[in-house]
C-alpha cells in the first residue's frame, strides 16, 4: 500500500477561523513597523530579513544569519539590535577565541582570597556573533548551554541571563579557509537560518545613492532605540496565546515526518523542529495582524526553520539538490487543512 501523502493543490488561503481577534496585537504591530522604519533608514531592500529578525525575536529564538561577503549582513544585525533599548554585545569569533573568552571566567580575588565569576560578553540581551564557524568545536560548544536553557554554569555555579536575550550570529557560505562546521546539535538550536542574496540592479543603486548622501558613514546611531526591554517581553508572551487549531499542529507535524521518510533526505527534522515552527508561525501571525495562525504562516516560515535541519542524501548533494528545493516538495505533498 503507498502511504505517501498526495499532491493537492495549494488553496491554503481558503482556510479562515470563525472567530476574529480576540487579543489586542496592536502594540506587536506598532513595534514591528517601528523597528522596518528605523532600519529601513540606512539598509536598501531585506524586507524578509528584517521581517524574520522581527518574528525570531518575538518567538524568542536565535538566528543565523548566512551569505557572501558585502550583503549587509551584520550591519543589519547591529542595526536591528540598536532599536530596541537592550543591552547589545558584539563578539568576533576568531579561531584562536577560546571558551572563557565567551562566557566568562572565575578571577581570583586577593583581598577577599576568593573567585569571583567575571562575565563574558554573552552577558547581554542582544548577542551578535560574527563569522561564527570561524571558531573551533571547543569555542562552538560554549554556546549550546545559553542557546537551549538560557543560562551558564561555571565551576558548578548557574546564571541566568536576563530576558530578552536572542543570539544573532552570522557566516559566510563561501570561504572554507579557516572555517570550522557548525554541529548539527548547535544548529539545531537556531529558531531560523537566513540566506541573504545579493540586491536587485535598482536596490543597488538605492544603496549607492544612500552611502552617498551619507558621506560613507552607516553609522547606527542614527537609529532610535523604539522597543523597551519590558515591553518586548510583554510581547512575548502575548505572541504565545497566539491561537493555533490542531488540524495546523497535524499540519506541522505531517510536516516534520515526511523529511524524516523523504528519499532526498538522509537526517529529517526533529521534534523540537516542529515546535519551533509553531512558535515562529504563532509571531508570523501576530506581526501581520492576526491572533489565530492559518496554513500560510507556516508555509511562509518552514524555509527558515528547516533549511539548516535536514541533511540531504549524498546523491541529492551532488547533483546539486538544495535543501529550500526539497522542503517545497514536501510542503505541495502535504493536504493543506481546510
Amino acid at each position: 500500500m503507498n502511504n505517501q501523502p498526495k499532491e493537492v493543490p495549494d488553496n491554503s488561503n481558503s482556510f479562515a477561523p470563525a472567530v476574529q481577534n480576540r487579543t489586542d496585537l496592536s502594540d506587536i504591530k506598532a513595534m514591528a513597523d517601528s523597528i522596518r522604519s528605523e532600519i529601513g533608514k540606512i539598509i536598501v531592500g531585506q524586507h524578509r530579513m528584517v521581517d524574520l529578525l522581527i518574528t525570531a525575536l518575538l518567538a524568542n529564538g536565535h538566528v543565523l544569519i548566512e551569505g557572501v561577503p558585502g550583503v549587509a549582513k551584520t550591519l543589519t544585525a547591529r542595526l536591528f539590535a540598536r532599536t530596541l533599548s537592550t543591552d547589545f554585545s558584539r563578539i568576533q569569533f576568531t579561531p584562536d577565541l577560546m571558551p572563557a573568552d565567551v562566557i566568562g571566567t572565575s578571577v581570583f580575588n586577593p583581598k577577599t582570597t576568593e573567585f569571583n565569576f567575571k562575565e563574558g560578553p554573552v552577558f547581554s540581551n542582544v548577542v551578535l556573533i560574527d563569522e561564527i564557524n570561524r571558531s573551533p568545536a571547543k569555542t562552538q560548544a560554549a554556546l549550546f548551554e545559553v542557546m537551549q536553557e538560557r543560562q551558564i554554569s561555571v565551576d558548578g555555579t548557574t546564571y541566568a541571563m536576563e530576558e530578552p536575550f536572542i543570539i544573532l550570529a552570522t557566516q559566510n557560505p563561501i570561504e572554507h579557509e579557516g572555517t570550522y562546521k557548525l554541529p548539527e546539535a548547535q544548529l539545531d538550536r537556531f529558531l531560523f537560518k537566513i540566506n541573504v542574496d545579493y540586491p536587485e540592479r535598482d536596490q543597488e543603486t538605492a544603496i549607492l545613492e544612500g552611502v552617498h548622501q551619507r558621506k560613507n558613514k552607516n553609522d547606527p546611531s542614527q537609529l532610535d532605540p523604539v522597543v523597551e526591554a519590558k515591553k518586548l517581553v510583554q510581547n512575548q508572551s502575548l505572541v504565545s496565546d497566539i491561537h493555533v487549531e490542531k488540524s495546523l499542529m497535524q499540519y506541522i507535524t505531517g510536516i516534520t515526518q515526511h523529511s524524516r521518510n523523504h528519499t532526498a533526505i538522509h537526517i529529517g527534522a526533529s521534534p523540537r523542529a516542529a515546535v519551533f515552527m509553531m512558535r515562529a508561525a504563532q509571531a508570523w501571525a501576530a506581526i501581520n495582524g492576526r491572533d489565530f495562525v492559518i496554513p500560510d504562516d507556516i508555509q511562509d516560515i518552514a524555509r527558515p526553520v528547516l533549511r539548516h535541519r535536514l541533511i540531504l542524501t549524498p546523491e541529492k548533494e551532488m547533483e546539486g539538490t538544495s535543501t529550500d528545493e526539497v522542503i517545497t516538495r514536501i510542503i505541495k505533498q502535504i493536504e493543506v487543512p481546510r
